[in-house]
């Protein structure tokens, strides 16, 4: 299957698109090389800022910009701006309602051996709790690049997390993707899985081995976060009886959190969140990491046939 980076697929698209529109302004805190950033800074240099390691300042700025017409892409560590930035997003971006698109990169676990102080698994728990904040993890490129055109057409403040390396790319119709619109693959009705990120293709791929046994899953791609598209949420309830929520985030406040929230005021079902416990992660490529908590999809197709067992 072909693999392709979020942050490439959004660089190249950007990069075009600010050759049309000057208003369009991108803004790194020293991270021009791990947000691919390619050509950009070269052919558009006065659509381009960078910051140096100052977070805050770069959000603050890019809020600024936003105040005066622009529309503005910041990135960087998602680690650091869902963190050492959150005033700054919580009060500059959100609070302001300024037109300021924070894409934090290398999410997750992405950034390997690098350790807990890089790994951002907290974030959507932060974020998603700030009021005029849109949150997305796309699955894959496709889904970075649309998203992005929405946020051209209609800015909004956002923060959308992506991960480091390439993932499958799975799909091939961009204009069936929206944001606050989730995704359904497969219409089976043993049991739901509702995923986000780099760990939707690994649910499909366990949805695969689940069918070889004779068992029929639905697999639900929530790539946005906030807002969470409830009545996927209802719809996979009703018709699977239970559901299974996967992420690459602690299983305190993320997908699983607002999923819960959710079913246990409006459709309660059994479920299970599938995360990262609260304990310090070891380090390791994202592969490593998942098969070490389970989120390869053998574990996936393990942890449903377990939910099942409890319908």
């Amino acid at each position: 299957m072909e693999r392709e980076a979020c942050s490439s697929a959004f660089s190249k698209m950007i990069l075009e698109e600010a050759k049309k529109d000057r208003d369009i302004t991108v803004v790194c805190t020293d991270s021009r090389g791990s947000a691919k950033l390619g050509a950009y800074p070269d052919e558009l240099p006065e659509q381009f800022v960078e910051i140096g390691i100052a977070e805050q300042n770069a959000v603050t700025v890019s809020a600024g910009m936003s105040h005066m017409g622009k529309k503005v892409f910041v990135l960087g560590p998602a680690s650091f701006y869902s963190t050492r930035s959150a005033e700054q997003v919580k009060v500059d971006v959100a609070y302001s309602n300024n037109n300021v698109a924070v894409i934090g990169i290398s999410g997750g676990v992405s950034y390997g051996a690098l350790g807990a102080t890089h790994h951002s698994l907290q974030d959507i728990a932060l974020m998603r709790a700030i009021p005029n904040l849109t949150v997305e993890i796309p699955s894959d490129a496709a889904q970075m690049r649309a998203v992005t055109a929405e946020l051209l057409k209609a800015g909004r403040p956002a923060y959308i997390r992506i991960g480091r390396n390439p993932v499958p790319v799975l799909y091939g119709n961009e204009g069936d993707i929206h944001i606050g619109k989730a995704n359904k693959w497969f219409d089976g009705h043993d049991a739901a899985v509702i995923a986000c990120g780099q760990l939707v293709s690994r649910a499909v791929d366990a949805a695969g081995l689940l069918e070889k046994e004779g068992i029929h899953i639905t697999v639900v791609d929530m790539h946005t976060i906030k807002p969470l598209d409830t009545e996927a949420v209802k719809s996979a309830a009703e018709e699977c009886g239970c559901i299974l929520t996967l992420e690459e985030h602690s299983i305190y406040g993320g997908l699983g959190g607002a999923v819960s929230e959710f079913l246990a005021q409006n459709n309660p079902v059994p479920m299970k969140i599938c995360g990262i416990p609260d304990e310090d992660v070891p380090n390791g490529t994202d592969d490593e990491v998942f098969r070490y908590y389970r989120l390869d999809p053998e574990g996936i197709a393990g942890a449903v046939k377990d939910l099942i067992r409890k319908k």
